[in-house]
């Protein structure tokens, strides 16, 4: 029976020492952090090719525009140098970009439009 006790109250311990864990690391903890946000998006303008004919992905700087509950926004930038070419004194913007935190959704400004539109993988 003391063992059955001890069994039991070692079992209900530990509940109470996991359950603020178990809690913190509820839907929360599937939103993307900023500097994730900023990898997921790099990594699929690489995978896609996006501005392969257009600039060199060395020649590109991201920035973030604005932070949100929902998501972050990425404007990228020619980086103008002595390497890419271009007047140092600005940075024109090549793109933006929405990711979302909780789904992991790309969208990008499509000006024309003046709207956001779903990421699709093609070439500028």
């Amino acid at each position: 029976m003391k063992i059955e006790f001890r069994v039991i109250t070692a079992a209900v311990i530990a509940a109470i020492l996991i359950s603020p864990i178990v809690v913190r690391a509820g839907p929360r903890s599937h939103q993307l952090s900023e500097d994730a946000a900023l990898d997921l998006l790099d990594r699929t303008l690489k995978r896609d090719r996006v501005y392969e004919k257009r600039i060199s992905l060395d020649c590109i700087a991201y920035g973030t525009e604005e932070t949100t509950k929902a998501y972050f926004e990425f404007v990228l930038r020619e980086i103008h140098n002595a390497k890419c070419g271009g007047d140092p004194e600005i940075s024109p913007f090549i793109d933006r970009y929405r990711v979302y935190r909780s789904s992991s959704k790309i969208q990008q400004w499509e000006a024309a439009e003046d709207k956001w539109q779903p990421y699709k993988a093609h070439g500028n």
